[in-house]
């Protein structure tokens, strides 16, 4: 990348404000892109990832309507790490190919500075390489199950379930260049990402 340029993968478990974190950095002028959202649209309808994942797990994981129930995928691959690594296999290349377009595109078109991608398996998949700067988004583990059961319905073993299948924060926040804690208030973890801005900028304009 030229100089200037930031890459910046950002991460963090699964409930732990990743999403909001990503969306406020977008707020203040930081380009982001979401690899959930880029992983969602690779099976969209009628897509080969989609087919690709058909021919791997069949019709069953299917709606009525043939889209892709993400409910009864997420149900199998959470219990089973074959399964979820070949899911993985299927997605992650063409999400690491849009993502790195993305970064090229806007350096083409003469963009200087951060460009944030909010990866949730930015560790899992091996990637933190491809960046210059990890941001984990971190809060206590307790805190986060809560968060999980509350916003998507999950019983104590199926949260349980899905952090599982991530590694510890602990052990992300050890892989880190800036951690912003989630623990306290919305005013707190403002103050953390505005701070985090100024970091950010200040390296990419130092060609760190």
């Amino acid at each position: 990348m030229p100089e200037g340029v930031l890459r910046v993968g950002l991460t963090g478990g699964i409930a732990t404000g990743k999403s909001y974190v990503t969306r406020r950095l977008d707020e203040v002028g930081l380009p982001t892109i979401d690899a959930d959202r880029l992983a969602r649209e690779a099976v969209a309808p009628g897509s080969p990832g989609l087919r690709a994942v058909v021919n791997r797990f069949g019709r069953d994981i299917l709606t009525e309507g043939g889209a892709l129930d993400r409910a009864k995928l997420g149900s199998l691959v959470f219990r089973d790490a074959t399964a979820r690594t070949d899911l993985e296999a299927l997605i992650h290349p063409e999400v690491r190919r849009r993502i790195a377009e993305w970064q090229a595109g806007l350096v083409k078109n003469g963009y200087r500075g951060p460009l944030i991608a909010d990866i949730p398996l930015l560790f899992e998949t091996g990637r933190a390489g491809d960046f210059d700067a990890v941001v984990v988004v971190a809060c206590d583990p307790a805190r986060q199950k809560a968060r999980l059961i509350e916003r998507d319905g999950l019983s104590d073993v199926e949260a349980g379930q899905r952090i599982a299948a991530q590694w510890p924060i602990a052990e992300k926040v050890r892989g880190a260049d800036y951690v912003v804690r989630t623990d306290g208030t919305f005013e707190d973890t403002d103050a953390q990402v505005a701070e985090l801005v100024t970091q950010l900028r200040a390296s990419a304009d130092s060609g760190r």
